[in-house]
């Protein structure tokens, strides 16, 4: 029996213009809406309550920053890290796209993380779980499976029937009004730093996605590009609290039991409503939230390896494709063995990624204005410094959390990431212009 490996192609994206508005806003959604923004927001709404629908709100006022860079996406077509390496060199191309690479694997440990929070509730331990998870994403992603992602979004809307199903079975559904009127004055319950810190990564966060902009170049018209973010603003904004909702309904039911951690707190109450993990319903309600993880998981692993066939530093052979699917999983595995909480770990490792992307990113921009234009070696030494910085200091805050400055892991990073590479763009700029001054000097 020979196993068929689905191809990783290398060509740049094709502007194949045909979602209309309604698809593309579905599938924007659903590139955020997963574990991460589920478990996730239940579990910062048992510290903060209401308040822990900070990081799903931040998703939806992202989209609406993102219209003002809708048009540039849909014109140009090409990758991020494609555009900026034409213009700055592949010095470029190859560093942002080896730290989108990185803030994947960020993603995919929440993945196993939320998703061994919800098989503890079927007696599962976590190690091993963790382990049999992550086998079970290299399998999953090596197998064409493109089809699949129709049923994952189907999946995604039975949680939200299910999220709905529960607050109707707690006579609770008036508690999602309360929720949405009681975020603003929860929120002073939360430092200003932290608060700043998932705003300000989650909305930058939105505006480089590059899986969302895959979808944009996709839409039939940039009118259809503008109508599909907006709608998608709208509905993230609608589910950020559903979550939360059912959280604090859950507590305000005394349902839930003392000491059950923050990340098992929304699993057992569908469990519950389901009649505990006894029955098969509990059970299937449980498991419910596990096979999106799975879905999920998998798409970043054939994005991570695609990315590093995209920059052709591999031979694409079937060999390698499994070789390096095996070592993005177990990169991610051992960032999930660390543990953490679900929202701080995407936000963490996308830091780290838009630390690095946002100084060639503004240089071409104000370089396309006419406004100013910076050297390629300065743009490209920036980047570089700032890649290194931003990745170090990110590994120092996931490994001791006490050396985390501003109260705020996200500020931490971008603070030192962007100031390093904000530092050494103004430098080599000043540096490489006076060494063109003593040149045009000599020639005279």
């Amino acid at each position: 029996m020979s196993w068929q490996f689905p191809h990783c192609s290398t060509n740049p994206p094709s502007a194949k213009r045909s979602l209309d508005v309604w698809s593309l806003a579905t599938l924007l959604v659903c590139t955020h809406y997963g574990l991460g923004f589920i478990l996730g927001t239940a579990e910062q709404s048992v510290a903060v309550g209401a308040a822990g629908s900070l990081y799903a709100v931040s998703l939806s006022i992202g989209f609406l920053v993102l219209l003002f860079f809708v048009k540039f996406y849909w014109q140009s077509v090409e990758q991020i890290w494609t555009l900026l390496g034409d213009r700055y060199g592949n010095p470029v191309k190859v560093v942002i796209a080896l730290m989108s690479w990185m803030s994947l694997i960020g993603i995919a440990a929440v993945q196993m993380i939320a998703a061994v929070a919800i098989l503890n509730l079927v007696g599962l331990p976590r190690e091993p779980t963790m382990v049999g998870l992550t086998i079970l994403l290299c399998f999953l992603s090596l197998l064409p499976v493109e089809r699949a992602s129709q049923v994952f979004r189907g999946l995604l809307l039975l949680n939200i029937g299910a999220l709905v199903f529960a607050l109707w079975r707690l006579h609770s559904l008036s508690e999602l009004e309360l929720t949405v009127r009681q975020f603003f004055p929860d929120l002073y319950q939360v430092s200003w730093c932290h608060e700043l810190g998932i705003s300000i990564a989650t909305i930058l966060m939105v505006t480089v996605d590059m899986k969302c902009q895959q979808f944009i170049v996709r839409a039939k018209t940039v009118r259809i590009a503008y109508g599909g973010c907006i709608l998608a603003a709208i509905a993230l904004f609608a589910l950020a609290f559903l979550p939360t909702a059912v959280v604090l309904a859950g507590k305000h039911q005394e349902i839930l039991p003392k000491a059950l951690p923050s990340k098992e707190i929304l699993p057992y109450i569908l469990s519950w409503i389901g009649g505990g993990v006894q029955h098969w319903q509990g059970i299937l309600l449980t498991l419910s939230l596990v096979v999106p993880a799975l879905g999920i998981g998998s798409n970043i692993l054939r994005i991570q390896t695609k990315t590093l066939f995209d920059l052709k530093m591999f031979p694409n052979l079937p060999q390698r494709q499994v070789w390096i699917t095996i070592i993005n999983a177990f990169l991610a595995l051992a960032v999930a063995l660390k543990g953490g909480e679900i929202v701080n770990l995407i936000l963490d490792f996308y830091a780290a990624y838009l630390s690095s992307v946002w100084l060639p990113f503004i240089a071409y921009f104000l370089a396309q204005t006419n406004f100013y234009i910076f050297f390629r070696s300065s743009v490209q030494l920036a980047l570089i410094t700032s890649a290194i910085a931003s990745v170090v200091t990110l590994g120092i805050t996931l490994l001791n959390p006490l050396a985390i400055l501003f109260d705020s892991s996200e500020l931490t990073i971008m603070s030192i990431g962007m100031g390093t590479g904000c530092v050494t763009l103004i430098l080599s700029q000043v540096v490489v212009t006076y060494r063109i001054m003593l040149l045009s000097q000599k020639e005279v």
